[in-house]
C-alpha cells in the first residue's frame, strides 16, 4: 500500500472481502506497512494474515496457509478499531484496540490424510 495519509482499506479491498468471503471460506492476507482500518471486514473473514511488506520473503504465505508449515505470528503493536484511537499506545486509558501487541497464534503443519 506504499506511503498514504489514508489508514482505510484500498478501493478493492472491501468489493473483494465481501464479494469472496461471503461465499466460501476466506483467509485475508493484508499485505500494508501498519495497520488500516479493517474492523467493519473482520466478521466476513474466516482468517486474517497481517503479512506487513514481505518483500522476497513473501512466498511464506502459501506455505503455511496450505498447512506445509505451522503458522506463528504475532502482532508487533496494537491494532487499532478506528481514527479517533489514535494515537493508541499499551496501557492508555481509551485504548480498547481491534487487536491488542501481541496477539497472535501458533499452528502446527497440517497432516496429509492418505
Amino acid at each position: 500500500m506504499g506511503d498514504s495519509r489514508n489508514l482505510t482499506f484500498p478501493e478493492t479491498g472491501p468489493s473483494i472481502i465481501n464479494g469472496v468471503c461471503s461465499h466460501v471460506q476466506c483467509a485475508v492476507v493484508l499485505t500494508s506497512g501498519r495497520p488500516v482500518i479493517i474492523e467493519s471486514y473482520v466478521e466476513k473473514m474466516d482468517a486474517l494474515v497481517a503479512a506487513w511488506l514481505p518483500g522476497t520473503e513473501g512466498p511464506w504465505m502459501t506455505d503455511v496457509l496450505i498447512g506445509d508449515y505451522g503458522f506463528t505470528g504475532k502482532l508487533p503493536r496494537t491494532w487499532f478499531k478506528s481514527l479517533d484511537q489514535l494515537p493508541m499506545n499499551v496501557g492508555d486509558a481509551h485504548c480498547d484496540p481491534l487487536y491488542p501487541f501481541g496477539f497472535g497464534l501458533n499452528t502446527e503443519p497440517v497432516a496429509a490424510n492418505n
